[in-house]
């Protein structure tokens, strides 16, 4: 393949992706940021759950209070959904003739970068707690004093997804757009 293809191609992307309306990348930010954090929540939630109803048989007393491993999970999907009503408020309308000045572009990339990062770790989180939840219904099953040992480990784990809204939030600040003076 000649150099002169690979050049044409990358520019042909670079205009198809430019051409894209910002509220487009916007929307698919935020999608993203609720969808992938339901979905990791969802992950961690099984992962714990199937462990905490295994290891009950065994220890019918572990139910109740592993059931903080599934709030931890389940907070993980809250996160999602508060960074969404976020960055849900932070689109603004614009004169269509503003509508791909760079400020706008800036805009909708910085809500879709957002969007990205908060989805993205907490689709980890939730990963991250479940599998640390399912560790320890079954280790509390076999051993009562090892339970908030795990537990200070899994609100740990926990942190991962507050660092994604964390840095979910810086990112979106730099979401101004336009003035909407024409």
């Amino acid at each position: 393949m000649s150099r002169s293809v690979i050049v044409g191609a990358s520019s042909s992307w670079a205009r198809a992706l430019l051409s894209i309306s910002p509220y487009t990348f916007s929307a698919i930010g935020i999608a993203i940021a609720i969808g992938i954090s339901v979905l990791g929540a969802a992950w961690g939630i099984y992962i714990t759950g199937s462990s905490l109803i295994g290891a009950a048989i065994k220890a019918p007393r572990i139910t109740s209070k592993n059931l903080i491993s599934v709030i931890f999970c389940e907070a993980v999907a809250i996160y999602g959904v508060i960074v969404a009503i976020i960055l849900q408020t932070k689109l603004e309308s614009v004169p269509a003739s503003q509508l791909y000045a760079p400020e706008s572009l800036r805009a909708g990339y910085a809500i879709f970068a957002s969007g990205i990062i908060v989805g993205f770790a907490n689709l980890v989180c939730g990963l991250c707690v479940g599998i640390i939840g399912s560790s320890c219904a079954l280790s509390d099953a076999q051993n009562s004093s090892l339970f908030v040992k795990i537990l200070v480990i899994e609100i740990f784990g926990s942190a991962l997804g507050l660092f994604g809204v964390i840095v979910g939030i810086i990112m979106s600040a730099q979401a101004t757009w336009p003035s909407k003076t024409v």
